[in-house]
């Protein structure tokens, strides 16, 4: 299997000034690629990866062009193939439409592939195809590296993410099976009764956020003020950021130990965004990314990740008799009393708990 180990590298003046040169190239080389692309849609033509890549090669002799030679070659290319992809998954209606790229875009990154061994860690050091060996802070153990990619951050902050090869080793847990109910207010309930609160980072720190946000707007555009205002605001962006992936990571983890079976509600998250006084609570909670980081670490580690249909009334079900109250449909009600079995019941609780038992059944199907 492979996974994306990223790691904070330091390069010296010389090295940063050949990453951005060639993070413009391969911005370059990207836009003229979908320039082509364009025109010859409009032509009627059809052109494919091959098209642009002999674009690139007669770009090379061109004098006009010659900077392209000091760059890493491969990354040039690979921006290509991230056209081509980027196409692909259009016409497959997974993506939009390829947009240019803009060198006002803050946060940029290419992506070089490792021929020959051209790409290792060398003690404190990575090397790198053109850079050479950059220095990094390595903070777990990587196999063997298929290729990185460059990330150059708002903050004026590099990193290198390696894909590397790996094989994982099941895990033991402890073999328990729980529903989980995410939320606003609680991050999520569980089935047994347990409930983790929603840190909401974002909404914490929205204060020092808007404050500096309202600095970088009156700061005149162009000036020195403003270029060091806005590392100052995308520092509290990052500093959010960092602390949900790691909320994110630790509740996973600890969920995949304890759990063979987890159960979790195949919510549509993108389309519950468009609810516009809701999608900023839904989207500092990140409920989709918590649920893709828990389905690979349990194709990792052999745990089992059921989904169960989002259409199911998980909270208007009574978990004890069955009994569906459609009363429970008002988001407001947090408490409620069972009509048949008088049973009084907790909300999430009692959706986590018919999440489990509906779970079990379709994987038992």
């Amino acid at each position: 299997m492979q996974k994306g180990v990223k790691f904070r590298i330091y390069p010296n003046k010389e090295q940063q000034s050949l990453i951005n040169q060639t993070l413009g190239c391969c911005r370059l080389i990207y836009n003229k690629g979908l320039a082509m692309r364009n025109a010859a849609c409009q032509s009627g033509e059809k052109i494919g990866y091959s098209q642009t890549s002999e674009m690139l090669t007669d770009l090379k002799k061109d004098d006009d062009f010659a900077f392209l030679k000091a760059v890493d070659s491969i990354a040039l290319q690979q921006s290509l193939r991230d056209l081509n992809r980027g196409f692909v998954n259009f016409f497959q209606k997974r993506a939009g439409y390829p947009q240019f790229k803009s060198r006002h875009n803050r946060h940029q990154s290419y992506r070089t592939v490792n021929q020959g061994d051209n790409i290792r860690i060398v003690g404190r050091y990575l090397k790198l195809p053109k850079l050479g060996y950059v220095k990094v802070h390595q903070s777990m153990e990587t196999g063997k590296i298929k290729n990185v990619t460059i990330e150059h951050t708002p903050t004026g902050k590099y990193f290198a993410v390696l894909n590397v090869e790996f094989d994982p080793l099941p895990r033991k847990n402890q073999g328990g099976t729980i529903g989980i109910d995410v939320g606003i207010k609680a991050f999520y309930s569980d089935s047994n009764g347990n409930v983790v609160s929603n840190p909401k980072y974002l909404e914490k720190s929205m204060r020092k956020l808007i404050r500096e946000q309202r600095k970088l707007s009156r700061r005149q555009k162009g000036s020195h003020n403003r270029s060091r205002q806005r590392v100052k605001a995308a520092l509290v962006h990052e500093k959010i950021t960092n602390q949900r992936n790691d909320f994110l990571q630790k509740q996973s983890t600890m969920l995949i130990r304890e759990n063979q079976t987890i159960c979790i509600e195949d919510l549509k998250v993108e389309n519950m965004m468009r609810n516009h006084k809701l999608a900023q609570h839904i989207g500092s909670a990140s409920w989709a990314k918590f649920f893709d980081i828990l389905t690979y670490k349990s194709g990792w580690y052999g745990n089992d990740i059921v989904k169960v249909p989002a259409m199911y009334p998980s909270s208007q079900t009574c978990s004890i008799c069955g009994y569906k109250n459609p009363l429970v449909k008002n988001l407001a009600v947090r408490n409620w009393v069972c009509p048949e079995c008088k049973t009084k019941h907790d909300r999430d609780t009692n959706a986590s708990i018919n999440i489990l038992n509906k779970g079990l059944q379709v994987q038992s199907a």
